[in-house]
């Protein structure tokens, strides 16, 4: 017997009888290629949702973009998110995509880690699980089962890095998989032209 940790997906689960044998169709996470797949069966989900759903959170107030903060975006992920302009833009980028939870996610957590008031952190963190981590929500953000976990238990008594580790998947995910589609996408094409433009005429 082969014992490995296996997550079973049980809203896909689905049991078919064929020649009276029984066989489980379901998702089963076990490596990074299963993970892949769940991933992928999440975004559809999400999107499917998404049109439905509006995101009415604002945007972060901050002055306009130089063309010199435009044209750092591009040279690392991590000035784009230090940037609240840059995150902007970027989460512009992100609902095109249908992944705008992923960046209201992370800012999120960046405000509750500026919390001290214990209440507030309790109230806080129990939104940030309902919003973002409950499977029942339009805005639910792909974790894997071991973070899911740590969560959980880290519910129990909420501190301000309650989501730390999940917080860092989804940065992760953002820099790998969308950050690179967003400077190559017409948003942020239009912006560094917009901005040449303008500092040519001036």
């Amino acid at each position: 017997l082969v014992t490995t940790a296996v997550s079973i997906t049980v809203a896909d689960a689905a049991i078919k009888r064929d020649n009276n044998n029984t066989v489980c169709d379901c998702t089963c996470v076990y490596s990074s290629t299963s993970k892949n797949e769940e991933e992928r069966r999440k975004r559809r989900r999400r999107k499917r949702i998404s049109q439905d759903t509006k995101m009415e959170t604002k945007l972060e107030t901050c002055p306009k973009p130089s063309v010199e903060e435009i044209r750092m975006w591009s040279q690392s992920f991590d000035k784009l998110m230090r940037n609240p302009a840059g995150r902007n833009v970027f989460r512009e980028f992100l609902r095109t995509e249908y992944s705008e939870e992923n960046m209201l996610f992370w800012l999120a957590c960046e405000d509750l880690k500026q919390e001290i008031n214990k209440s507030a952190i309790e109230e806080k963190a129990r939104t940030i699980y309902e919003d973002y981590i409950s499977i029942l929500s339009p805005k639910e953000v792909s974790l894997d089962a071991r973070v899911r976990e740590v969560i959980n238990r880290k519910m129990q008594d909420p501190t301000p890095h309650t989501f730390e580790d999940a917080q860092l998947q989804i940065y992760t995910l953002m820099h790998r998989d969308s950050y690179p589609r967003f400077l190559s996408s017409n948003i942020y094409k239009t912006l560094v032209l917009g901005g040449s433009r303008t500092s040519s005429e001036s």
